[in-house]
């Protein structure tokens, strides 16, 4: 029996969809989203899952409602589960009602999974409780944009321009002076603080305060424009004073991180919760290699090895994963020294109930040998997972210090199938201000997809480059480094970014 879930996405930021909402959308067989409903949200559908936007913004419709309605009756029929994917709340004022009265015409099984609306929201992002004690005690939600067929208008004037209520009005910006004027028309004082806030809750939220009596003049000289909440209160007064989400370093900036998916949620979290924009745009893949025969040997000869040197998280996710095919675990390293280049390498050898002997204070070949000979490294044998192409200095120079080293592949690199157009449209338009590297073949990899003379037409857009040799690479392709970490992590990447 196939099922339809009337799903709320929320305002934007993704950390405040619902469990139970991300649920449904990773086991949907279709997925049916809305203009105002997040795209990332759409990553963690099903490979094989039918993705069909039919979004409407501003009078523009994909499709119309009764075509949608049509829509979502036909793939049920199909014996398929729907994720009728909407912004904010179905049913506050997302037409969730019409199409679940549709589904039960139709016979059809349906469930609601409620979200956050943007009436409460955006409000809260840009400092004004819809309530307080000192400004209201009751809120009303309102339609700025009524259905043009009715007969007769739904709204109360009179009601809303004599109540102490806060008003907030949904889809409202292009009646803003008619909202105005009809307000102060029935009893509100004309200077009520009056707010608006665009894309509350994403990192290109704008908000702004004015008084009813020049809203609309202010609003139109400022350009806001929709997807926008107008605010009317007295609680509008303390946007200034409340207003958290908009003092983010990097809100605004748009970031592109060419970093393997895989790898990229660090990085993207980080900048995410500064405010940055992030255009996710891996250009390079983490796969596994074709035949592990030879690791599998390494692995049950480790007694035969001084030394286990791990160059990357990565190295120690797939010789683990190997590790325990062959079932064998941590114990069988009793006795073996091990060393991480970079402090993200050894949390992830702690995970794995393993603490780093050697942690190199700089994450750079040259310094990791330095250090390895200090420890005592020279005459040892060395194990090196690592990928199967990588910088052989590391190697070379601790087999000159008499080092029996044996590098062994356990994953390789390729280049990714990215989708170029989104980063290439974002820069057209002047949404991106920083393009970050964390290897070298990140950057060989994104100038094979974005060819250098393009990428030189795209004004104000900036190069952060973890590493001198990510950073000489970006060099050969005749490009400067604006941004520069003295630490070679991802966190010191940010804290540049930050400084700039």
């Amino acid at each position: 029996m196939s099922k339809v879930f009337l799903v709320g996405a929320g305002p934007g930021d993704p950390g405040l969809l619902t469990l139970r909402a991300k649920q449904v959308i990773e086991t949907c067989d279709v997925m049916i989203y809305d203009y105002l409903a997040n795209k990332d949200f759409l990553k963690w559908c099903k490979p094989d899952c039918e993705i069909l936007y039919v979004g409407k913004k501003g009078g523009d419709h994909t499709l119309p409602q009764d075509k949608i309605n049509e829509l979502i009756i036909e793939k049920a029929r199909e014996g398929k589960d729907i994720c009728r994917l909407k912004g904010g709340d179905p049913y506050v004022f997302g037409r969730g009602g019409e199409e679940a009265e549709e589904l039960v015409e139709a016979g059809i099984d349906f469930e609601v999974v409620p979200g956050i609306t943007a009436g409460v929201a955006a409000p809260a992002y840009a400092g004004i409780p819809v309530t307080h004690r000192d400004h209201t005690t009751s809120v009303c939600f309102i339609t700025g944009h009524e259905d043009p067929t009715k007969e007769k208008s739904g709204h109360n004037w009179a009601v809303y321009g004599q109540s102490n209520s806060t008003l907030v009005f949904y889809m409202g910006v292009k009646n803003l002076p008619m909202i105005a004027k009809n307000l102060m028309d029935n009893g509100r004082a004309p200077e009520t603080p009056v707010a608006l806030v665009r894309w509350g809750t994403r990192c290109t939220q704008q908000s702004m305060v004015s008084t009813l009596e020049n809203v609309a003049a202010d609003a139109a000289e400022r350009g806001f424009k929709a997807p926008s909440i107008i605010v009317v209160g007295g609680v509008c007064s303390l946007h200034d004073k409340l207003n958290w989400f908009e003092k983010k370093p990097l809100l605004g900036k748009g970031v592109v991180v060419t970093r393997a998916r895989e790898q990229a949620s660090g990085l993207v979290d980080i900048l995410g919760a500064k405010g940055a924009c992030v255009y996710e745009f891996p250009t390079i893949s983490v796969e596994h290699i074709d035949d592990y025969a030879d690791v599998e040997t390494a692995i049950l000869g480790l007694a035969g090895y001084d030394w286990l040197v791990f160059t990357s998280v990565n190295g120690v996710k797939f010789f683990w994963e190997q590790m325990e095919t062959v079932g064998l675990d941590t114990r069988i390293l009793g006795g073996i020294q091990v060393a991480a280049i970079g402090p993200a390498t050894a949390d992830a050898l702690r995970e794995k109930g393993v603490n780093p002997d050697f942690i190199p204070e700089k994450y750079v070949a040259e310094h990791v040998v330095d250090g390895l000979l200090k420890k005592g490294i020279q005459g040892s044998r060395v194990l090196i997972p690592r990928a199967r192409v990588a910088r052989e200095i590391l190697p070379e120079k601790l087999s000159e210090a008499g080092c029996d080293v044996q590098v062994l592949p356990v994953y390789e690199t390729r280049m990714a199938g990215s989708d170029v157009d989104a980063v290439r449209e974002a820069m057209k338009a002047g949404k991106v201000q920083y393009v970050t590297f964390t290897s070298s073949s990140t950057v060989q990899n994104f100038f094979e997809l974005m060819p250098p003379e393009e990428f030189k037409t795209y004004e104000g857009v900036k190069i952060a480059s973890i590493g001198p040799i990510t950073s000489k690479t970006v060099h050969e392709y005749g490009f400067t480094v604006a941004v520069r970490p003295e630490e070679y992590t991802i966190p010191g990447l940010v804290e540049e970014l930050l400084k700039d």
